[in-house]
């Protein structure tokens, strides 16, 4: 039996590269969106067509009962999740004195309170009774060493990987791994708020002298997912090019 994988904010970006290396390698994938439709309904047909098993669930991942119906929607589709990966995430790009407390109280429920709710709610309705499962959070290196202008997309981040790693110790003997993949600079609609200059600058400061791709952090979370992480959980991996050693 195919496994399953739930990946939360998988019309763009990230997410999107991430459903489609699992939904080529084998994956049940059920593509987790809320406001990027005509995206998540577009992946869904391309990997259809190329003989993948695909669903798409519109979910506010801030709302633990549409949470609770994804989740019941892919039990009820493929009987389990062996795979979560909590990717979906907001940023803002802008002075701390300047940042509203609505700005901070939303990006905080999506990149906190969201990955709560979807990792409970998979917790309670099927890893735990099947003592099996793989969580993976997309964390950033801003959660790790902070990033100016950035303070509160930066605490969001950090304040993940130390759920991740406080979880990972509860689940082990569930045999369920957590760990956290906290991408460097990659190519995606984030960087968009930085300038052909500033991009340049960044460029420079990354050892491998690039920017990275989303199928770079793709492969990672693969192989985190894959038998051979069995014995990997409660850790940090990095792909950013060497900007964070």
């Amino acid at each position: 039996m195919n496994k399953t994988a739930i990946i939360t904010g998988a019309a763009k970006g990230i997410g999107r590269a991430i459903a489609r290396e699992f939904a080529m390698s084998g994956y049940n994938v059920c593509i987790n969106y809320n406001t990027s439709e005509k995206e998540a309904k577009e992946l869904c047909e391309e990997l259809k067509k190329k003989g993948c098993n695909i669903i798409i669930f519109k979910a506010d991942v801030t709302n633990r009962k549409e949470v609770d119906k994804m989740i019941d929607y892919v039990l009820g589709t493929y009987g389990k999740v062996d795979v979560l990966i909590n990717n979906a995430g907001i940023s803002e790009y802008k002075l701390f004195i300047d940042i509203t407390q609505e700005e901070i109280q939303r990006m905080l429920n999506v990149n906190i309170v969201g990955v709560f709710n979807t990792t409970q709610a998979v917790l309670q309705k099927s890893m735990i009774s099947r003592k099996d499962g793989t969580i993976i959070n997309i964390s950033s290196i801003w959660g790790m060493v902070g990033a100016s202008l950035e303070v509160a997309y930066s605490t969001s981040k950090a304040a993940i990987i130390g759920m991740s790693k406080a979880l990972a110790k509860e689940l082990a003997p569930s045999n369920i791994t957590v760990n956290v993949v906290a991408p460097g600079a990659i190519s995606t609609d984030m960087l968009g708020a930085l300038s052909k200059e500033d991009l340049k600058v960044l460029t420079e400061e990354i050892p491998l002298g690039k920017i990275g791709a989303v199928e770079d952090v793709a492969a990672t979370v693969k192989f985190l997912a894959s038998y051979e992480a069995r014995y990997i959980t409660g850790q940090v991996i990095s792909p950013n090019g060497g900007l964070v050693i």
